[in-house]
């Protein structure tokens, strides 16, 4: 996990005080992690919030742990990660389930029907969790710059060669069908 540090720039000078200058972000944390971070962050969480439910039984614990990953990890990603961060949670919440079914199945008669009768269970009553924490990770990241974020990555593909049409296509219309003179017979040539 990489652990970046958030730079003011430096056209916006802070106000100055008697103590020297005040950060405009004086409630916010300034240590952020990258996207990568902060799937990890959410994997991270979202596992041991899992392994609680089913190693203390504690059956609530794996949707509020999943939840409280997602909120930790949208409020300390860096802005230009954001829409990373914002299309994962369906897939860390998938990876965090097989992992912590396998983890908790180990020992068992069999294996691998432990883990896909824990895995359908699990996944039907920790559904709604995954869909509030996936909808709190947008919300947060709303104001934090992921409407920036996209309108950025929305430019770099319209600007990249794979969008761009081709100078050296094939100049062959599919769509043109070639025109027949409709004077010529079954066994007439041109």
């Amino acid at each position: 996990m990489t652990v970046t540090t958030a730079r003011e720039p430096s056209h916006a000078a802070a106000p100055a005080t008697s103590e020297g200058p005040v950060s405009r972000r004086a409630g916010r944390s300034a240590t952020t992690v990258t996207g990568r971070g902060g799937i990890v962050i959410l994997f991270v969480v979202g596992l041991l919030g899992a392994l609680a439910s089913r190693w203390f039984d504690l059956g609530a614990a794996a949707g509020p742990g999943f939840v409280a990953g997602c909120v930790l990890a949208a409020l300390t990603t860096r802005p230009a990660d954001l829409l990373t961060l914002a299309v994962c949670p369906p897939l860390v919440f998938l990876l965090v389930t097989v992992v912590a079914e396998v983890l908790t199945s180990l020992g068992g008669e069999s294996l691998g029907r432990e883990v896909l009768v824990g895995l359908a269970t699990t996944m039907a009553t920790t559904a709604p969790w995954l869909f509030l924490g996936t909808l709190l990770v947008v919300v947060i990241a709303l104001p934090r710059g992921l409407p920036t974020t996209v309108r950025e990555f929305r430019t770099r593909l319209a600007g990249s060669r794979i969008l761009a049409e081709d100078e050296s296509q094939d100049p062959v219309r599919w769509d043109e069908s070639p025109r027949r003179d409709p004077h010529l017979h079954h066994g007439e040539v041109d």
